[in-house]
This record gives C-alpha cells, sequence and structure tokens, in this order.
C-alpha cells in the first residue's frame, strides 16, 4: 500500500514488550497498524500485527534477545501497510525526562547527553528508549523525532506534591516526585473533554490500572497528585512492582541477606506485587480464577483493591472532593469484578456503581443520580504519541 501522505511512527518500549504504529498525519490522525512483541529477553517471544484498515490480526514466533533486534521484524511487518519512505516523523515514548525536559521535545545530542546521565533514574526503560531513538535516527536521518516523555503530564504539580522529605541537597541533583503514565493520563482527559467538557473541567481521579498501575488527581484540566513518585516502582502495588514500602526495608535486607542495591531492584521490579504476593501468577485474572482454592491469591487480589481504594481517599483529599472517576488499561477496562471491590466502600465520597453497566462494561458505570460520575474509557498511548509529534512538526 502507498498512501503518499506523510507517515507518523510511534515507538512505545517497555521493559520487556515494544509496540509500534504507523499514522497518517493531519488534523484527524489516522492509524494504519498496529504491531507488538511480547517476551523480549526471554523465550516465547511473539509479535502481532493488526491492520487497522481491515482488522485483521497476524501472529507469528520472532527471535527478540533484545529492543534492537526486533525492530527488523517490526518494520517488515509495517512496510506492507504504508510506503515507509512516507515517514516523516518518529515519535518515542520516553518513561522519564529528569529535571530538565518537563515537556515533550524534539530529540537532539544533547537530549540524549542528558538521558544518558540520568540513566540511573530508571534503568528499567531509558537504556532501551535510547537504543531505540539511535536506530531510527539511523533508519530515518532526515525524519525528526520527538521525544514524548511520560512525567511531562505532571509537571503542574504543586510543589508541596513534588518534593521528597530527604535533605534537600539530593532535591537539587533532581530527586523529586515526578510521576508517571503521562501519555496515557493525556489521552483519557482529551477523550473525558470531549465526552463530557464539563467534567474535564472538574475534580477527576484517573486509575491507570495495567501491569504497571498508578493513579493521577485532575484539578480543571492539570495534574495534581500521582500515586508513582521518583520511579515507576512506586505508588500501587502492580504485576511484578512492589508500589510503597518502608525504607527501612532496604536497610533490613541488606543486614539479614546482605542484599545490594541491585538486588533489591530487582526484587521490587520483577519479583514483587501480584507475583511475590500469590507466588503464583503477576495477572489478576489467573488469580482470581484460583482466589477460591488458594488464599494466598485470594491476599494479593484484595491488597491491590485495598490499596487502590485507599489512594483513591487520599487523592480525593488532595483534590478537596471528587467529580469524576476513570478506570482506563488493561485491568480497569476489563475486569469489572475488580472495578467493583475497588469501589466497595466509597460511598462516603458518593462512589456507587451500578452493578449492570458495570458488568457490561459501559461507557458509564455509576448510578443515576450519585455524586461522583464513573467511568470506562480505553486509553490510547501510542495515539498520544502521534497527536503530540503531529502538532510539533505537522506544519
Amino acid at each position: 500500500m502507498d498512501t503518499k501522505e506523510p507517515l507518523i511512527l510511534t515507538m512505545n518500549g517497555g521493559s520487556s514488550s515494544l509496540k509500534s504504529s504507523l499514522y497518517v498525519g493531519g488534523s484527524q490522525l489516522k492509524c494504519l497498524a498496529t504491531a507488538s512483541i511480547e517476551r523480549i529477553g526471554t523465550t516465547g517471544s511473539t509479535m502481532i500485527m493488526t491492520d487497522r484498515t481491515t482488522g485483521k490480526n497476524e501472529k507469528r514466533a520472532v527471535n527478540a534477545p533484545t529492543h534492537g533486534a526486533c525492530v527488523e521484524p517490526l518494520m517488515d511487518s509495517l512496510k506492507d501497510k504504508g510506503n515507509l519512505g512516507d515517514i516523516v516523523a518518529v515519535g518515542h515514548r520516553v518513561v522519564h525526562g529528569g529535571p530538565a525536559y518537563r515537556t515533550h521535545a524534539r530529540v537532539t545530542m544533547d537530549m540524549l547527553t542528558e538521558l544518558r546521565r540520568i540513566g540511573p533514574y530508571d534503568p528499567e526503560h531509558l537504556p532501551v528508549e535510547i537504543d531505540l531513538i539511535e536506530e531510527f535516527g539511523r533508519r530515518f536521518p532526515s525524519a525528526p523525532q520527538v521525544a514524548c516523555f511520560d512525567t511531562a503530564f505532571h509537571r503542574t504539580m504543586p510543589r508541596i506534591a513534588q518534593i521528597l522529605p530527604i535533605p534537600r541537597r539530593y532535591a537539587e541533583m533532581g530527586v523529586q516526585r515526578y510521576g508517571f503514565h503521562g501519555l496515557s493520563y493525556a489521552f483519557l482527559m482529551n477523550e473525558l473533554t470531549r465526552i463530557a467538557p464539563d467534567k474535564g473541567e472538574g475534580r477527576v481521579i484517573l486509575a491507570h490500572l495495567g501491569n504497571g498501575a498508578s493513579m493521577a488527581a485532575v484539578s480543571k484540566g492539570q495534574s495534581v497528585e500521582t500515586t508513582m513518585g521518583f520511579t515507576p516502582t512506586s505508588g500501587l502495588p502492580m504485576s511484578r512492582r512492589s508500589g510503597d514500602l518502608d525504607p527501612g526495608l532496604v536497610a533490613y535486607l541488606a543486614r539479614t541477606e546482605r542484599m545490594d542495591a541491585e538486588r533489591f531492584h530487582a526484587m521490587v521490579n520483577k519479583e514483587s506485587g501480584l507475583l511475590g504476593m500469590s507466588e503464583y501468577s503477576s495477572d489478576l485474572r489467573d488469580l482470581l480464577e484460583r482466589e477460591s482454592l488458594d488464599s494466598r491469591a485470594a491476599e494479593a487480589v484484595e491488597v491491590f483493591c485495598y490499596q487502590a481504594r485507599k489512594w483513591i481517599g487520599a487523592l480525593a483529599a488532595a483534590l478537596g472532593g471528587l467529580d469524576t472517576l476513570v478506570f482506563s488499561a488493561g485491568i480497569g477496562e476489563h475486569s469489572p469484578v475488580i472495578r467493583a471491590r475497588i469501589c466497595a466502600g466509597l460511598g462516603f465520597l458518593g462512589v456507587e456503581i451500578d452493578a449492570a453497566r458495570n458488568e457490561a462494561n459501559a461507557r458509564m458505570i455509576s448510578r443515576d443520580g450519585c455524586r461522583v460520575t464513573i467511568m470506562v474509557i480505553p486509553t490510547d498511548e501510542e495515539q498520544e504519541i502521534a497527536r503530540t509529534v503531529w502538532a510539533m512538526i505537522g506544519s
């Protein structure tokens, strides 16, 4: 297929996954195709390519020892959907912008130098994202690349929400609360404002609940608080990440198990959360199926829901009340039982779910007449990247 129109390529690299989309640029973006590779760095890596025009899916095994090795099969899968020579820009999701990059920006050599410097902020994502930027710089040397930072959405948080209560000299080094999942939150706020303009100007809690999970408090369209802080490991318990922990645990494990920083990092990012609590699976669907037979699975599910419920209360306090609660991402969009359990006990805030609407995965799942509107809105980080890129280079 030859679109003979300007194309935008988006890249979204996770710690063990890579997603890519091909869009026709313009005031009304059109997605031609998406491709994703899972289980990078392990056996059984697979790629799924979806033709967004026909809806046809293709799935095949790929050799994916590294993210760089995924680029060739990804590009091969997309080249039949559009003339890759028409790519006018490449947009990258970059998880952490550190103190220097609080808004989306074109990639420069100075930016790459700074991202390498702050690599220790997020060793799970930043090295991968830098490698991908360099790879596509070689492939499309004349096409500008744009870094879309997950931290950018939260730049509006008040100072008191950014400061960590540790010696001030670390703040001068850039150690503060940043917040993440910003591309998802920006997309959700655009969608909420499109669907219900009055809701977008109110007090909103956005719940991005997937393998990575976080929440954000938004007032009049601006982020004022979020659950994640200096790194994406903090906040809610997640599939494999621990979420918030007592910092004294670091010293305790160092003394009792001689655990060093690298081992602790691996534990809280890859072995904790739902997987660590259940000792069975990092997938909530598996745990829900097993909870009646295994107390560990049941406890893992309940801890996840309890912590989510607790954070909704905390974020409502930061907002001074709550008008709209939005569920999104894999769990938030597709698990009625988890949504219901999270909302149980939040009636004092005006959060009341309509059981039938919730089970049907309706757009609005709150009861008629309740104070808080509860919505389910699918997120699309790739579309938000493409929208950002086109706004920056479209002219």
